[in-house]
């Protein structure tokens, strides 16, 4: 498959979500339409160093093809990170950007429909599976069982949470869960909570996103469950 081009973006809206992330809508003005699948990524081409291969910042689109040529990301600021550094400090509305896509296989095939699906992340590895639960809800796309299993250390790391929350999607459970405060939801890590729905090992495919350790040790669990190693896809952040 051929590369994609560098295209210039520009930002045409920025919302804070949270007291370290960003949301940054981006409109690609040479295009009419800026087509993707859900769960695709684009690549971000920042002015932060000599090398191409150090400036390069690759992020989930967090929207759903919507038919237009604007798409969102949702960015969080890391502590030392020079790309989103950067893009905190530097880029405001009207700000240009060099970007490429999109890329990326981790998306959602008829068969994945088919059974249940756990899309399991944590932080900013909500953004693909945002896309996608939008992108069946709006295109009335058939499916079985739907799990967003979310994990972060606190309420004020949720993104996105009352949007899926009120998520109107047949047979749609969003299940975030905190490993550092007491609330109302669940407490603890994610593995907890699909080994619990999975006890009876029933048919079912797991997309996974987010911190490397995280998804280490989910594959690693959901192996010892009895699932084919084919049935785990990743995205991996960090």
């Amino acid at each position: 498959m051929a590369a994609q081009p560098w295209r210039t973006g520009k930002v045409v809206r920025i919302e804070k979500e949270t007291y370290n992330t960003n949301r940054y809508w981006i409109e690609i003005p040479e295009l009419e339409h800026f087509e993707f699948i859900p769960g695709q990524f684009v690549t971000l081409d920042l002015p932060i160093h000599e090398k191409p291969n150090k400036r390069w910042r690759s992020y989930s689109i967090a929207s759903w093809p919507d038919g237009s040529n604007v798409f969102e990301l949702v960015i969080v600021l890391v502590d030392g990170g020079l790309g989103s550094t950067y893009i905190f400090n530097e880029i405001k509305p009207g700000s240009e950007l060099q970007i490429r896509g999109p890329q990326g296989v981790f998306t959602l095939h008829e068969e994945n429909l088919q059974k249940e699906l756990f899309l399991v992340c944590t932080g900013t590895g909500i953004a693909p599976f945002r896309s996608m639960v939008h992108h069946l809800h709006r295109e009335n796309i058939p499916h079985k069982g739907i799990y967003i299993i979310y994990g972060c250390r606190t309420q004020q790391d949720l993104l996105y949470y009352d949007e899926l929350r009120s998520l109107e999607l047949e047979n749609f459970h969003y299940i975030p869960t905190l490993s550092r405060e007491e609330w109302e939801g669940k407490r603890g890590y994610v593995h907890a909570i699909y080994e619990e729905h999975c006890c009876g090992r029933q048919d079912a495919t797991f997309f996974l996103c987010g911190w490397k350790n995280m998804i280490d040790e989910a594959k690693e669990r959901i192996q010892k469950m009895g699932y084919d190693r084919k049935a785990i896809h990743l995205e991996l952040y960090g």
